[in-house]
């Protein structure tokens, strides 16, 4: 029997095993239902059934039973929207911020760390069984991430003006475009939250027009704050669609000295996009970057860089890799995807050799400023889409790094792996689907195995998982 809910009646149905009401109705927007969870999607979601069908539930959470309605209906599946928590799932707990009901930064405050981790390793361990056709997938427990809260060295918050005409820094709710003020973050690095909660007030004092992205009106769009988590630096940059602010100068300046700043910069972005950063950023106070101590190295990061935003989790990954790996000293690597050279540079204090490939420009500008920095010269890098440059560099390696952005990595850079064949292949991943797809494509026609999947907790609170996979090549 299932229960189905109209406002604030109720009636008993029976339902096919299609999910079809036997007496001829069936399931519609704006109903209520009454499903329990019993798993959770790879974007975060709770997962129930009703009448045979598949119901999608944020903010829920494995054995929660709970009455929901239903808000987008297709014909085997709907997503559904919280109405009403009839029976708590025991790996549901009180979230660490007050606004996590209503703010998208995070989807999984209301769950208990442990269980965070329990489904993190659930989501890897079902791609590669169901989409890339591993049986008994070789992976190992997940790597528990050093906190689960105040982890965060980079946030990046757009900018809105209150009905009251207060200037607002926040992030939107889950699936709108309507800001959650914050005057700070429980996943952020703690040194922040002042930065957040008085840079509000110093803008809303210049009288600077915060941007409207539906008029594609005003100046000011995002505020954006980093730290060294290991040497504390910190930087302030504001996002705007043009340079010439009142006060500007004098204003970071008093940034600078106020919160003894590495630097404070003004990135331009006059673009109608959602695209946060633009091409150019200029420094205003201080220095255009901050310094970071990761792998026993020192890297510069500037505003727009990207770096792996919980630097502690993705030190362990590394040395993970490195274990694996038992490098001797005399292989020769490529680093596709190598960014600003994160996990190159001490992969490069390994081995005999390194090329490292980014279709960033600017990464790669960095990438050669952090090796100079470290005195590692045994390292060459190459500006380009890694399916146009992999063809042409001249070395041979013996094992390729690959760091792929969310969609994984082009067919092209695959079927030119399988004609090098590399001894070993070090496949780094943010999402299980894509890195599931990708190893299937590897692993077929008995090129390569897959012999051990790591997966690490870089985003706690979230749904995100970060995993690497170690593949070796069958003679």
């Amino acid at each position: 029997m299932s229960t189905i809910y109209w406002g604030q009646s109720q009636v008993n149905q029976d339902f096919s095993p299609e999910g079809q009401n036997l007496a001829g109705e069936q399931w519609q927007q704006g109903q209520l239902v009454e499903i329990t969870i019993v798993d959770l999607g790879d974007t975060g979601e709770g997962v129930g059934r009703f009448g045979g069908r598949v119901v999608f539930v944020p903010d829920t959470v494995t054995g929660d039973r709970a009455l929901v309605r239903l808000i987008r209906v297709k014909p085997q599946y709907a997503w559904g929207k919280l109405h009403q928590l009839l029976e708590p799932s025991p790996h549901r707990h009180r979230p660490s911020c007050i606004v996590a009901d209503k703010c998208g930064g995070c989807q999984w405050q209301h769950i208990d760390d442990g269980y965070q981790l329990v489904a993190k390793q659930n989501q890897v361990i079902q791609a590669l069984e169901r989409i890339g056709g591993i049986s008994q997938p070789p992976v190992a427990p997940i790597l528990v991430p050093p906190a689960a809260l105040g982890y965060r060295n980079k946030v990046t918050y757009p900018l809105a003006i209150s009905a009251t005409g207060q200037v607002q820094a926040g992030y939107y709710r889950q699936g709108s475009h309507q800001l959650v003020n914050l005057n700070q973050c429980p996943v952020q690095d703690v040194r922040l939250n002042p930065l957040l909660a008085e840079v509000k007030q110093d803008i809303q004092r210049q009288g600077w027009q915060i941007y409207n992205e539906q008029r594609h009106q005003g100046i000011i769009r995002h505020l954006a704050l980093r730290i060294g988590r290991r040497t504390g630096e910190m930087l302030l940059t504001l996002v705007a669609t043009r340079e010439n602010l009142p006060q500007i100068a004098s204003q970071a300046e008093e940034w600078w000295q106020r919160y003894a700043l590495a630097g404070v910069c003004l990135n331009l972005n006059p673009a109608r996009t959602n695209t946060i950063f633009g091409k150019e950023t200029r420094c205003l106070a201080g220095k255009p970057y901050l310094e970071e101590e990761f792998g026993g190295l020192r890297f510069q990061l500037r505003a727009e860089t990207f770096f792996q935003v919980y630097t502690e989790a993705a030190e362990g990954l590394l040395q993970v890799i490195q274990s694996q790996l038992n490098l001797q000293g005399n292989e020769v690597l490529v680093d596709a995807y190598c960014g600003i050279g994160t996990f190159t540079l001490p992969l490069a204090q390994m081995v005999k050799q390194v090329v490292g490939i980014e279709v960033q420009a600017a990464a790669i500008a960095q990438a050669e400023i952090n090796a100079k920095l470290n005195g590692i010269k045994n390292v060459n890098f190459y500006v380009g889409a890694v399916e146009d440059v992999l063809p042409q560099i001249e070395v041979t390696p013996d094992i390729v790094l690959l760091d792929p952005p969310r969609q994984g990595c082009d067919r092209a850079v695959l079927e030119r792996l399988l004609q090098i064949h590399p001894a070993r292949i070090v496949y780094i991943s943010c999402k299980p689907a894509t890195l599931a797809r990708d190893l299937k494509i590897l692993c077929q026609d008995g090129n390569y195995r897959v012999a051990l999947v790591q997966p690490a907790d870089f985003f706690p609170q979230t749904a995100h998982v970060e995993s690497v996979a170690f593949c070796f090549s069958i003679p």
